[in-house]
């Protein structure tokens, strides 16, 4: 320390904590308080991949604002070009949504973490077939053969599963949106475990790109239809599992048929449409929802549960086109989507054996980079559109449109989907007017 000056590092923009020690609060009684803020890993590009920053400040919003003080451009992340929380960002205090609490103005102190947590969309892609909004046919199964109690002798030891556990994992039913990323460790691990029945939604080809982290796919099955791949995969690893596959766009069109055929829906979309349909059509089916997202290095894991919340508690609304990329645009760590996806799959197991504590409730947030866990709570939101108090979302929407449709897409993915779901609409529309012109 020298000249009574404050060291900064010129990289980082963070004071070296030694050079504070000459230059106390004033009022040392009224001096803001020093604050960790936890950086996602979209945003770690103004920090020089820092996963926390120190910051000043009474409330959350003076720490913000220092924040971006530090590191220009951190703000308009979080804000975009308004003052107000967007409804795809989540602010913490504490693992406590600041929503719950008094908004930017929640008081903080020496030692609290502030916590900023955008949403993502990168997993697979969305997608088919038929059924009804009746519950789906329950598989039963008698007792095991002996090849089964040799193949699944392992589950069968452990007192939380036993044979009756077991055939109950059996007479299961899981559907999986997206064959890729989240969609390929989620179909394995299911599969292995003997799930009688997995339904595959993805349109989509196997393209070279993919085999850096979509293990369902090998280098032989480039330009094949991606749920046929997974479905050949799936059964050469167990082939008493059922494979349904549903090879087209999943849209409002056809989204309550395919998933009312599935007791558990397992979503690993990578755009937000197919995130935000597949979300309210779960809602309206009282299905349960194991959701999953990855970008980067980052992951976020939950699980809604009918009736007591859904994605749009958490996010309300989707960000603006472009403000959130997918990993087509920015990269995923491949194991990361190995991680991810097993944890869902877990979870997934969990729910049909009824044993242990699910995450409902609780966002999961994993940071490979500093190969860390935390999670924070989440509540169902009395207002929320969907399933609050006063819902004014009582049927599917356009979700092309909502989520940026409207205005073009800046996401590949998500252009990729629309014109696929557009492609659709206008080949039964053909089919229609030709059965009309031949009555």
């Amino acid at each position: 320390m020298d000249h009574g000056h404050l060291h900064i590092d010129r990289t980082t923009g963070v004071v070296d904590p030694a050079s504070r020690e000459a230059f106390p609060p004033e009022n040392p009684c009224e001096g803001d308080m020093a604050i960790n803020v936890y950086i996602p890993t979209p945003f770690r590009k103004l920090t020089g991949n820092r996963q926390t920053v120190e910051a000043e400040g009474k409330d959350v919003g003076e720490v913000l604002a220092n924040v971006d003080k530090q590191f220009p451009g951190f703000k308009h992340l979080v804000f975009g070009s308004g003052t107000e929380v967007p409804a795809h960002i989540n602010i913490y205090v504490n693992k406590q949504e600041i929503s719950t609490l008094n908004g930017v103005s929640t008081a903080v102190k020496d030692g609290d973490e502030v916590a900023v947590i955008p949403s993502m969309a990168g997993g697979s892609l969305p997608v088919e077939s038929s059924a009804g909004n009746d519950a789906p046919p329950r598989k039963r199964i008698g007792a095991l053969t002996g090849e089964q109690v040799d193949r699944y002798s392992r589950h069968i030891i452990m007192p939380q599963v036993g044979p009756s556990g077991q055939r109950k994992i059996m007479e299961s039913s899981a559907l999986i949106i997206g064959a890729g990323g989240l969609g390929s460790p989620i179909a394995v691990y299911l599969a292995l475990a003997g799930i009688g029945k997995i339904g595959i939604v993805d349109f989509d080809t196997v393209d070279l790109s993919n085999l850096q982290r979509q293990i369902l796919h090998q280098t032989d099955d480039i330009g094949k239809l991606k749920a046929v791949s997974a479905k050949e995969t799936i059964n050469a690893y167990n082939p008493d599992v059922e494979v349904a596959i549903h090879g087209v766009p999943i849209t409002s069109d056809n989204s309550m048929e395919i998933i009312a055929q599935y007791d558990y829906i397992i979503n690993g979309a990578d755009n937000f449409a197919a995130r935000y349909l597949v979300n309210d059509t779960c809602h309206f089916l009282k299905k349960p929802l194991i959701d999953g997202s990855i970008l980067l290095f980052d992951g976020q894991v939950t699980v809604y549960l009918p009736g007591q919340g859904c994605y749009r508690c958490l996010y309300p609304a989707p960000p603006p086109p472009g403000m959130v990329p997918s990993c087509a645009e920015a990269g995923v760590l491949g194991a990361l989507c190995g991680t991810v996806g097993t944890i869902q799959a877990t979870e997934v197991l969990k729910l049909i054996l009824g044993v242990g504590e699910s995450l409902h409730g609780r966002l999961l947030l994993y940071d490979a980079l500093a190969m860390e866990f935390r999670q924070v709570r989440i509540r169902k939101d009395p207002h929320c559109v969907l399933c609050g108090d006063n819902p004014s979302v009582t049927e599917l929407i356009d979700y092309d449109a909502w989520c940026g449709g409207a205005f073009g897409h800046t996401n590949e993915e998500e252009q990729k989907a629309a014109d696929a779901a557009r492609e659709m609409r206008e080949k039964k529309d053909n089919e229609d007017h030709g059965a009309a012109a031949g009555a």
